[in-house]
């Protein structure tokens, strides 16, 4: 009587197992082919077949760009002090609404966080809460804002804030997880009251976390705020799209917008990459 070789049969099992991932991977890739084509079929037929015919134009706008500016480049620098007040405005609006998002996010996240949360059995509306806020694009909630509030800075800022403090809030939430809970224990057993807990016992240790979150979230946020202008909510957004409303004979005030947003993005994220960084060897020193 023979036996069967035991190697022989775990590499049997192997090869199996490794020919039915394979199959399985082939599956999905096939599956996930079949849903762009289909997707990007139906976005073509919506923007009534043109994306093939207007694909050899696509550098055309740029080349129009740097022709009406390369005749005027004496006026570049009038045109950035001219727009540098909008893109105050800009970086206010991202700046105010981090704010703003950032403390409703810190609240919102101890109040989902189990260990921590205030009222256990709401943690699940809290949790709910926040995935609302983050699903809902800024865009949505500033167009609806605007035509109740009307056009300006505050429903780009009400919008924004709102966004981020879903986004942040769930970040919190992951570093508070992470939190060591005897000094919240300790603080408890002498009578401290919720807020003192969370303030004295649990904001120290996350709070590095907390800062550089939010200090991404503020990069973000000054794109958001540019993008917005576009509906009508101010800022330099909405004096690029009137300076492209113009076309040509305006694309060198165009141009002007385009650098002070470039270098205005560049300048925070080193800025916050830096302070990200310091914070970070800080940490790691202790």
């Amino acid at each position: 009587m023979t036996h069967a070789d035991p190697t022989f049969d775990t590499r049997a099992h192997y090869m199996a197992l490794m020919a039915r991932k394979r199959l399985y991977g082939g599956l999905v890739l096939a599956v996930f082919v079949a849903l762009m084509a289909s997707g990007f079929m139906l976005a073509d037929e919506r923007n009534a077949g043109g994306f093939w015919r207007g694909l050899p134009h696509v550098f055309d706008f740029p080349a129009d760009v740097i022709a009406d500016t390369a005749p005027k480049l004496d006026q570049l620098p009038g045109h950035l002090v001219t727009y540098f007040p909008a893109l105050v405005e800009t970086v206010n609006i991202a700046a105010v609404s981090t704010l703003i998002g950032a403390v409703l996010a810190m609240a919102l996240s101890l109040l989902s966080t189990r260990g921590l949360a205030r009222w256990p059995r709401l943690i699940p509306l809290f949790r709910r809460s926040m995935d609302i806020m983050r699903a809902v694009p800024e865009i949505v909630i500033a167009l609806v804002l605007i035509f109740i509030l009307g056009g300006g800075p505050v429903p780009a800022m009400i919008a924004i804030a709102f966004h981020t403090a879903g986004a942040l809030g769930k970040l919190f939430s992951e570093v508070n997880e992470n939190a060591d809970l005897k000094p919240v224990e300790g603080l408890q057993s002498v009578g401290a009251t919720w807020f003192q807990r969370m303030w004295l016992g649990v904001v120290p240790q996350v709070s590095p976390n907390y800062f550089s979150y939010a200090l991404l979230r503020f990069e973000i946020n000054i794109r958001a705020s540019a993008i917005l202008g576009f509906v009508g909510a101010g800022g330099i957004g909405y004096e690029l799209k009137n300076a492209m409303s113009w076309g040509q004979g305006k694309f060198d005030e165009a141009a002007a917008i385009f650098i002070l947003l470039f270098a205005t993005i560049v300048v925070f994220d080193q800025l916050s990459s830096h302070i990200r960084n310091a914070m970070i060897a800080k940490k790691g020193s202790h």
